[in-house]
């Protein structure tokens, strides 16, 4: 039988990996946020790095640079929101493993963990909806035709 001590140390224990994993989330959330909304100020410069130092013979390898290569197209990524969006309206309703597969299948490795959040953060704007442990396409994002009067594109051939 636990004694009361260790309850509290389990229930400590849980509550640190519910921090770290919507710690996680908030930064997925912010990256996506980030990638749609525009940037208004500059960032901040970064800070001066301290000196390093002197190599030694182990470690006087060259690094690899994070860098593409210059030979590759430099695509934009997509994000695992907008991955998921594309699946769902291709195959429509599907579970959260599903989903990740199929995302894993065309390209990008991502986990289920990445999946889950952004499959909830996409529930939170209403563009995807889960019944029934099966997730699928929220409301449409409706976008407006470019007329000086800003009415719709229908509304403009009707008065035509």
């Amino acid at each position: 039988m636990l004694t009361s001590l260790e309850r509290i140390h389990e229930k400590i224990a849980d509550l640190e990996t519910k921090i770290s994993h919507l710690r996680i989330a908030e930064r997925e959330l912010l990256a996506l946020d980030k990638g749609s909304s525009r940037q208004t100020k500059a960032a901040p410069s970064p800070a001066p790095k301290a000196k390093q130092k002197p190599a030694t013979k182990s470690s006087s390898r060259k690094l690899q640079t994070s860098k593409p290569p210059a030979s590759k197209a430099a695509e934009p990524r997509q994000s695992v929101a907008a991955a998921i969006s594309e699946v769902l309206g291709q195959h429509g309703d599907l579970s959260a493993s599903e989903i990740s597969g199929l995302i894993n299948a065309a390209g990008p490795e991502v986990n289920n963990r990445s999946v889950s959040f952004a499959l909830q953060g996409l529930k939170k704007r209403g563009l995807a909806k889960n019944t029934g442990g099966k997730w699928s396409v929220g409301k449409e994002r409706s976008r407006r035709a470019g007329s000086p009067s800003g009415a719709s594109a229908v509304h403009s051939e009707a008065a035509e």
